[in-house]
């Protein structure tokens, strides 16, 4: 499994989908349409996606690494 960290490539919004989805092995695709449906159902999942977003760290760049 890899880190959750938020990647540079691959994001639509805040990159927390394309976190996910690195993390458990699956498609970006699959993770935002699991989350749309999601969001049909009662409960916090925009205010979980929004704090996921505030609290993994991003990806650092190559310029950044020096």
């Amino acid at each position: 499994m890899a880190a959750l960290i938020r990647p540079r490539d691959g994001r639509v919004i805040g990159g927390v989908c394309a976190a996910l989805a690195r993390r458990f092995g699956t498609s970006a695709t699959t993770m935002r349409v699991i989350f749309v449906v999601s969001c049909l159902l009662p409960g916090p999942q925009f205010l979980i996606y929004l704090a996921l977003w505030l609290l993994l760290p991003a990806e650092k760049t190559a310029s950044a690494a020096w």
